[in-house]
């Protein structure tokens, strides 16, 4: 064991020696030498002056340099230090030799096998890694941060394309749909554009909507057709819950060679604000004028020509092309997929009755199930002039009938009345939209507020109330489209999702210590707390000057029977199958669901997953089985691609869920989830982070 004392200049040399056998470096600095190094600024043009910190590459003292903390504490001191890649473990011994204050370095190389056994290194590696994605990662989207971008990318000096993206109209969905929705929409294109960019690439939360793209070592000609592939996969791509709803983002691009990044980005936002007057389109610096044109021919309304005849379709081309863009299907079964693709970007449809496949009839009777044929206007064009083809052609939904032979100047002018007529009806729907939006959005803040003030009182967050909202706008949607038992309007489910707010409302006729009671409800309290139905029924009831309302209605089934059960052994009024409104039937899906996900005074969260598990081994008897069928497949369907915290503290992302073992998904470990070579587990979920 090594003494340490006062000792001479030769004693000390001799222990230097010894420590050299363990050390890679050992070194001696001069105590009044540290201090003059730390007065450098006071000092200048002295010579000799301490110049430690030269070891380090460093052309200034550390601002945590041990050496002069030894020296000051008279003890010793360590930490660790880095000299290019290597890692070195640094140990400032204070002594005293020939009576002079002096300071022994001792410096040892660290690596893997020095550094801990193969476990703590994985450990220190991981905690690294932790700390790093608290550190530079968005905590919504898992994007790097703007904090990243000004202390690691801000100054970076390579070739690059520089890329500016911005969502169309976010705020606008933000204010309509809310935080969740628009939280939704932010993670989706997140999620996208990682899927179509390399580990190498930097994607950068920039601003609330706005992100910032770098690829680094990228040509001009590639980077354009990345940045193309980037918008129209976003285009194509489904919020989940919001499947009418259509995404799309203006992006700039410059390249970056020399000078500063900023000056890039600067140009990149430029291009970027001038792609957004036109929306949904890629602008770049060196095709500006290919740009320009591409966005004066995006001006032109687009029209969908559908005819098995490619003599037909090329005859509408030439009258029509000039003032508009046409897309061609070949059969109906085409033309869905268009519809599929495009939706509203669909000015209007030239439709043939008889083709392979799929006949016109049969996609006017689609467009007419998926409500497409509400902003879609549809002109039928075809031979069959019998008056049974033009009355069947009407009844479901088509605007107009041409008849074969056709004049150019005569269908050249229905479809410009046409369309004019449709345009005339969205405009006055946009107006009407505007007004009633600020008085819908008012609506939506009170019910929050009065049942945020039932949630207060009960213990719990309101975000449980937020939850049930979005359980039940994605239930019932999925509902209207795979299911035609029953038939309601996009009002409808709207108004029954903000109604299921007010489900628990009869609570605050509760007493708290019942609500906020930790154990096991006694007989005679269940009883009481099962009163909270006809409270909450009662209080709607009373307000007579809102009986006609449609979403009175609903309130009043959510509150009075969400309790009830299928198999009739529910609460208040023993309802069985379907003498239970669907509204009903739906928030209490969605009431179960979130409250075993969530921790109560009474009990612990549960995991999603193996909440889902349950439900499909029927372990809810008291629910329809087909809807909680429906329910499952549509909550595995939008797990896909969420972020979610793992029980050891790591976050990951849903890539796959075995449907015969929905409690262990597959979960992806890396942010970066485009990637092949990643490391996969299957493991059991803590909470869930993402939306």
């Amino acid at each position: 064991m090594i003494e340490w004392k006062q000792m001479t200049m030769q004693e000390a040399e001799n222990k230097m020696e010894v420590l050299r056998e363990i050390f890679d470096v050992v070194r001696l600095l001069k105590g009044s030498d540290l201090q003059a190094a730390g007065m450098e600024s006071k000092l200048a043009g002295r010579e000799n002056l301490c110049q430690c910190y030269a070891f380090w590459n460093k052309d200034k003292r550390c601002e945590n340099c041990i050496s002069l903390k030894a020296l000051e504490e008279k003890k010793q001191t360590s930490k660790i230090e880095f000299l290019d890649s290597d890692m070195y473990q640094v140990f400032a011994r204070y002594l005293e030799i020939d009576s002079e204050p002096y300071v022994m370095e001792m410096l040892k190389k660290l690596d893997e096998n020095t550094l801990t056994d193969e476990e703590g290194y994985e450990k220190l590696t991981e905690k690294l890694t932790v700390y790093s994605e608290k550190l530079y990662r968005d905590v919504l989207t898992g994007a790097y941060n703007r904090r990243y971008f000004e202390e690691k990318v801000k100054n970076m000096s390579l070739n690059a394309g520089v890329a500016v993206i911005d969502l169309d109209d976010f705020k606008l969905f933000n204010d309509t749909y809310g935080h969740d929705g628009g939280d939704l929409v932010l993670t989706t294109v997140v999620n996208v554009i990682r899927h179509y960019i390399r580990r190498t690439d930097i994607l950068v939360r920039y601003g609330g909507d706005e992100f910032l793209l770098i690829l680094p070592g990228i040509e001009k000609e590639v980077f354009s057709q990345k940045l193309r592939m980037i918008q129209e996969k976003i285009h194509a791509t489904h919020i989940p819950g919001f499947n009418r709803r259509k995404l799309s983002v203006s992006i700039g691009g410059a390249m970056f060679t020399h000078g500063r990044l900023e000056e890039a980005i600067t140009k990149a936002d430029r291009l970027m604000y001038m792609a957004k007057g036109h929306k949904n389109i890629v602008v770049t610096r060196w095709e500006q004028k290919q740009n320009t044109d591409k966005m004066e021919k995006r001006n032109l309304p687009q029209l969908l020509v559908v005819d098995d005849s490619e003599m037909n379709r090329e005859i509408l081309k030439e009258i029509l092309g000039k003032e508009y863009r046409i897309l061609e299907a070949c059969d109906g079964e085409e033309a869905l997929k268009m519809l599929e693709q495009y939706g509203p970007e669909i000015s209007l449809v030239l439709l043939d009755i008889i083709m392979p496949k799929m006949d016109g009839f049969e996609v006017l009777a689609y467009m007419n199930r998926d409500k497409w044929i509400e902003d879609i206007p549809v002109i039928m064009i075809s031979s069959e002039g019998s008056e049974s083809y033009i009355r069947r052609a009407y009844e479901l939904g088509a605007s107009d009938y041409i008849s074969r032979p056709f004049d150019a100047k005569v269908v050249y002018q229905r479809v410009i009345n046409m369309i004019k007529l449709y345009a005339k009806q969205r405009r006055l729907i946009h107006l009407v939209t505007d007004q009633i939006y600020e008085k819908e959005k008012n609506n939506r803040m009170m019910t929050g507020i009065l049942s945020q003030i039932v949630e207060f009182r009960n213990g719990e967050s309101g975000l449980h109330v937020l939850h049930i909202n979005i359980l039940t706008q994605l239930l019932l949607e999925k509902l209207m489209r795979k299911s035609e038992n029953y038939d309601l309007s996009w009002s409808q489910q709207h108004m029954i999702a903000t109604a299921s707010a007010l489900h628990d409302i009869g609570k605050i006729g509760i007493d708290e210590k019942i609500l906020n009671k930790p154990g096991k409800l006694t007989k005679e309290e269940f009883e009481a707390m099962k009163q909270h139905t006809i409270i909450g029924a009662r209080m709607l009831d009373s307000l007579e000057m809102y009986h006609d309302e449609e979403m009175m209605k609903y309130a009043y089934e959510i509150c009075r029977w969400h309790h009830e059960r299928y198999d009739g052994k529910g609460y208040p009024d023993g309802l069985k199958g379907e003498e239970i409104p669907i509204s009903a039937q739906v928030v209490s899906l969605a009431d179960v669901y979130d409250a075993m996900i969530s921790q109560r005074s009474y009990k612990e969260s549960m995991i999603p997953f193996d909440v889902l598990e349950k439900f499909k081994k029927g372990e809810f008897p008291g629910l329809d089985e087909r809807l909680v069928d429906l329910f499952v497949k549509n909550m595995v369907e939008n797990y896909r691609d969420v972020k979610v915290q793992m029980s050891d503290g790591r976050i990951g992302v849903v890539r796959y869920i075995p449907p015969n073992d929905l409690n262990h998904p597959i979960i992806n470990c890396n942010h970066d989830v485009s990637q092949t070579d990643d490391k996969w587990y299957c493991v059991c979920i803590a909470n869930q982070t993402g939306k």
